[in-house]
């Protein structure tokens, strides 16, 4: 029989099921992936573990288990109807090099029916189909049978739904096997199942077994030692198991609701309503990300955050909230969710102090923006049936009065009309702006490549941080990287724009300890021994108590997870080609090595 329940139960078994079955507990990784620069975010539970993934050694060792945090942008402008979701946490459980298939299946087999309680009839599951790629799975739905799964519940579907990978154009890949229980309403007919798109079928979990390493020129090769990486998200799941429709019904955001329908004086502002749907779920997503160190800003990360908050303050005002409200939404985040996630609360008045501040400087915004869009509005003839505001006059809307685009196509939307994007862009490059054209592309995910560039780039990230930090100050801390086969970019707290002085300073003493031919070691030690030795911990919440420590001769030790050179003397001559502001209180270097 199904068992009910709430998430913190449904993290907490899933956790404790998998540490009776040999896996190491490992924290949450930050929502901003550290060494892949193709990505923004973090999307799905095993884009942090990508370089163990591909054979190298984790410090916890070959099983592990966690709840990720992940966001995905892609369906940004579907939030709202009763399902979509930026923020999600996903359940994941991984074998590096251990068991594989058999396991993998048992596992999963077992939890679904003894903790979750699903009688192994109602179990559909689906296995790879087979290609010229890779045969067809076999292996996974004999096993499946053997369990106890019936055959005619086996379907065999192809590449574009059971197939995960590589997230970029390289990486590892492999055939999943995925598992699907039924909603409570009658078949579609006689070939119902998890292919007929009906919707009585919802997937639960995914077991990837990721065989092949997909290379640049397509071509798939076998891995070494296969690994596995499931994924199941929790609020998915928790609503299957409450009985709901989706996540939005449950004590995940049910709070959340409770104090924008206060807020609002309003009880119909709950989860039935799509502009309380957008408000919780961006002021949710936006709290997790500055927790992570994100801050508001129009470009990557920073432009996506200062998006979701933009977006759920115009919805708020939509719902009758004209006083500021986002911080009073995030401290019903940050109680609920601190359990599973301490850095909520660690980050509490940097959260609160970020979503004031966009949004007192929004609201001016949101005020002239939004008369002047009414004025355009007006001047089109009311009997005009294709209504498109051309890509100027969006541009001018966003460079004079600071009104994105997002926002004008939203409202443009909700009144008949469609917006130019293409000339709107058009617009923006000629005016030399950062093309939000080319931030989006980030969005679509991707692994950065390790080749020795690639790792002497961001061993050369190390030497600048330091040498940074010997000539500003000792409290200058890395708040973010992207490192490219080709450059390297590197965010730092500070808040005074770098001397031309300065700058050579720092170009001189990294490049004093690539002529020095250091050599670049690595130690697995505990978080607690490499604190005790003066170690920079960046990034401390995706490490467990067994940590990496690179050390760079004498010069630098930090705790890291990437590739690096094994020796300074023949990574390049580095040069810093330019030092800006990134936001509010970061500087930003992006630097070569020639």
């Amino acid at each position: 029989m199904i068992k009910k329940m709430k998430a913190a139960e449904l993290r907490r078994k899933y956790i404790e099921f998998f540490k009776r079955h040999g896996h190491a507990e490992i924290k949450s990784a930050p929502l901003v992936p550290e060494n892949d620069p193709t990505c923004l975010f973090t999307t799905a539970g095993m884009h942090p573990l990508v370089p163990y993934l591909l054979g190298e050694k984790h410090p916890a060792g070959k099983r592990l288990v966690d709840v990720q945090k992940c966001l995905r942008t892609g369906d940004i402008d579907e939030v709202g109807d009763p399902f979509h979701l930026t923020f999600f946490e996903m359940l994941g459980n991984w074998s590096l090099g251990d068991y594989f298939k058999e396991e993998a299946i048992a596992m999963s087999f077992e939890f679904l029916t003894k903790e979750l309680g699903f009688a192994p009839e109602n179990i559909k599951v689906t296995c790879f189909a087979g290609d010229e790629n890779a045969p067809r799975d076999n292996e996974a739905a004999g096993i499946w049978i053997k369990l106890g799964i019936p055959e005619q519940n086996i379907s065999y579907l192809g590449k574009d739904d059971n197939w995960w990978g590589p997230a970029g154009q390289t990486g590892p890949c492999g055939p999943d096997t995925e598992m699907f229980v039924p909603l409570d309403r009658p078949d579609c007919g006689p070939a119902c199942g998890p292919a007929c798109g009906c919707g009585k079928w919802v997937e639960i979990w995914n077991d990837v077994f990721m065989q092949y390493n997909k290379t640049i020129d397509g071509k798939y090769v076998p891995l070494e030692k296969p690994n596995v990486d499931t994924g199941m998200g929790v609020e998915r799941v928790t609503a299957f198991m409450q009985g709901v429709r989706s996540a939005y019904e449950t004590e995940l955001f049910s709070g959340i609701f409770a104090k924008i329908a206060d807020l609002a004086n309003n009880p119909e502002a709950n989860y039935n309503n799509r502009r309380a749907r957008v408000v919780a779920e961006h002021l949710r997503a936006s709290t997790f990300l500055i927790a992570d160190g994100v801050k508001p800003g129009n470009v990557d990360q920073g432009y996506v955050l200062r998006r979701l908050i933009r977006r759920a303050v115009r919805e708020a005002r939509q719902l009758g909230i004209n006083d500021m409200f986002c911080s009073k939404i995030a401290d019903v985040v940050i109680s609920e969710y601190s359990d599973a996630y301490p850095e909520l609360a660690q980050h509490a008045d940097a959260i609160r102090d970020e979503l004031n501040r966009e949004e007192e400087q929004f609201a001016k915004t949101l005020e002239n923006g939004t008369r002047e869009f009414n004025k355009l509005i007006e001047k089109f003839p009311p009997q005009l049936e294709n209504k498109v505001i051309s890509g100027r006059k969006a541009f001018n809307l966003y460079e004079t009065y600071g009104f994105p685009l997002e926002l004008t196509r939203d409202m443009a939307k909700e009144m008949g009309f469609t917006v130019d994007e293409k000339g709107f862009e058009e617009a923006y490059a000629k005016h030399q702006e950062q093309s939000r054209a080319g931030a989006m592309q980030k969005f679509k995910g991707g692994l950065a490549d390790s080749s020795d560039k690639t790792a002497a780039l961001h061993t050369a990230t190390h030497l600048l941080h330091k040498a940074l930090r010997l000539t500003l100050n000792n409290s200058v801390a890395q708040a973010g990287s992207n490192i490219t086969a080709e450059r390297l970019r590197f965010d730092f707290t500070y808040e005074d724009k770098m001397t031309p002085e300065q700058i050579k300073q720092v170009e001189d003493i990294v490049n004093e300890q690539i002529k020095r031919d250091l050599t670049v070691t690595c130690e697995e030690v505990s978080l607690e021994v490499a604190k005790e030795r003066g170690a920079i911990g960046l990034f401390e919440a995706k490490y467990g108590e067994v940590v990496k420590l690179y050390t760079v001769g004498d010069f630098s030790m930090e705790i890291c997870g990437g590739p690096h050179a094994p020796r300074t003397g023949a990574m390049g001559h580095f040069k810093i080609l330019k030092e800006e502001s990134s936001s509010r209180g970061v500087r930003r270097i992006k630097a070569v090595l020639e």
